[in-house]
């Protein structure tokens, strides 16, 4: 079995993964990046539309604004810190070192947006896909070999497992050594090859758990794979019942990933109407369109049912038709693929899973219970977003969060030292094939479940019948992950199953109905 040895293991490779990334190897440690998408780019980060906030200055306001969208419910200490300090990072590392073309007005200065819920206009955006942009700079300036000779990329490579004494030690004594964690099991998927890679520390940065729902946002990665391996490896996990949906995605026949329609073509008028051509917000909050998502999202299921619809519509075709084009190529380019002109009709929108709250529960320097495991950005729950994100907030705190873990291993890595590989038991395969089309169906039931019974609205008799039916998946499928080949896949529906079971119970926990969560 091959090992290999780093400073610094990263699982994940969008904002907050780069972003430690780019702390880590600027300093000299040996930093590996693993991702199980063959093409770096194929992250949550990469499709954010709307864009990024960016107060240079202490934003007083910020703090409220994020309170306030999480229902009073967000941790404050996690807020001032994004106040205080996310500014000078989007200066340094995304401005100066990677050079990020944020949309700038003819005098070549800083636009600014603004979206549901923000007070202010405080949000830097590229076109309508500030996160590509985001993205592409982080990875062109951490592939440059002559500047970082010591980042390593293990592309199309999926974690299968942290490494710990207590459950991976060649010796039943290493059961009683201190629980920590020491690198990860990865499967290359060219050659199903599983490998040590052993580490220093190393950073979860797995992104959320999107792609468990039948109608989602997310890249197909975003399945958990992060939080099952922190919790079978003895981290915490909190707030898993806190999953955002997104209010408007593309409405189409079909579709299981859907298309975001951007927060901010609502931020800059779009209008949400019905079947029956009425404007409903007003209805539903005082801040119309730009209430919090939450608000937004159960208004559009209510008018959806209410009309006997399949979606209702988002209309921003009173804007210049130039402009719209401007500022939404991407969105105007998909709506005209699929026979919609946005410049003149209105775009068909439901609600979609787009992000979770919750995740492994970190200290305010992304530090987990574990010794030498960090967690950060979408993955990691620091309580930044409560049970509600203010819009514009994830790729900021994947970037402050990267940054400040990175710095806090940077001052204390003298007391993570490398673990003996010989003491570590080498992975041992499975001898049965893997039925693809049993784990098609096993997804396809997972996230029916998921959809109809743990979605939008919760209720008691929802949940109870969605218990019955994961703790039947779950028994099925470890009985034969235990004896099957692995592909990335079935290593996927393993997590999918365990963090489905997670949001669940911490469904069936909360009483209180409270930001993004609705108990009826």
């Amino acid at each position: 079995m091959s090992v290999y040895q780093f400073d610094a293991l990263i699982i994940g490779c969008g904002v907050a993964g780069l972003s430690s990334a780019v702390s880590l190897a600027e300093k000299g440690l040996s930093v590996a990046i693993v991702t199980r998408a063959t093409d770096p780019n194929e992250t949550n980060t990469f499709y954010a539309q709307g864009g990024i906030i960016y107060s240079p200055q202490f934003d007083e306001s910020l703090i409220e604004d994020i309170l306030s969208a999480s229902s009073g419910t967000s941790n404050l200490a996690a807020a001032k810190i994004l106040a205080e300090l996310s500014g000078k990072y989007v200066t340094d590392v995304l401005i100066e070192k990677c050079h990020a073309d944020f949309s700038k007005n003819d005098q070549g200065e800083l636009e600014f947006t603004r979206e549901a819920a923000h007070s202010k206009s405080r949000i830097l955006y590229k076109g309508d896909y500030t996160g590509r942009e985001i993205q592409v700079s982080l990875l062109n300036f951490l592939n440059d070999k002559t500047r970082f000779p010591n980042v390593t990329f293990y592309k199309g490579h999926t974690a299968i497992d942290l490494i710990t004494p207590n459950h991976h030690g060649v010796k039943i004594q290493q059961r009683y050594e201190e629980n920590r964690v020491l690198g990860a099991y990865i499967l290359n998927q060219k050659t199903d090859h599983v490998i040590k890679l052993m580490s220093k520390v190393t950073i979860l940065a797995t992104g959320g758990v999107g792609a468990l729902y039948l109608h989602n946002t997310n890249s197909e990665g975003a399945r958990g794979d992060g939080h099952a391996m922190a919790k079978r490896a003895g981290a915490s996990i909190t707030d898993m019942e806190f999953i955002q949906f997104h209010p408007t995605t593309f409405y189409a026949h079909g579709l299981h990933r859907r298309f975001l329609i951007s927060e901010a073509v609502r931020g800059e008028g779009g209008i949400l109407i019905n079947s029956a051509g009425e404007a409903f917000m007003s209805r539903y909050h005082p801040d119309k369109e730009l209430a919090p998502r939450d608000i937004v999202a159960r208004a559009i299921a209510e008018e959806i049912f209410e009309t006997k619809s399949d979606c209702v519509y988002l209309d921003i075709s009173h804007k210049s038709s130039d402009w719209i084009k401007n500022r939404f190529p991407t969105i105007y380019d998909y709506c005209a693929k699929n026979k919609i002109d946005m410049t003149k009709s209105p775009i068909p929108v439901v609600p979609a899973a787009h992000y979770t709250c919750g995740g492994v529960k970190t200290d305010l320097k992304g530090r987990t219970n574990l010794k030498g495991l960090y967690a950060v950005g979408e993955v990691a729950c620091t309580g930044l977003h409560g049970a509600n994100r203010l819009a514009s907030t994830s790729l900021l705190e994947g970037l402050t969060w990267g940054q400040l873990a990175g710095a806090d291993i940077i001052e204390n890595i003298k007391d993570f030292t490398l673990y003996d590989p010989q003491k570590i038991k080498s992975w041992e395969n499975g001898t049965t094939l893997a039925d693809t089309a049993l784990i098609h169906q096993d997804w396809q039931t997972l996230r029916l479940t998921m959809w109809n019974y743990v979605g939008l609205v919760r209720a008691g008799n929802r949940l109870a019948r969605a218990e019955a039916m994961f703790k039947e998946l779950y028994d099925e499928i470890q009985r034969f992950y235990k004896h099957a080949i692995l592909n990335d896949e079935l290593i996927g529906l393993r997590n999918a199953v365990e963090v489905g079971y997670m949001v669940l119970l911490a469904s069936r926990r909360n009483q209180e109905s409270v930001g993004c969560f609705y108990r009826r």
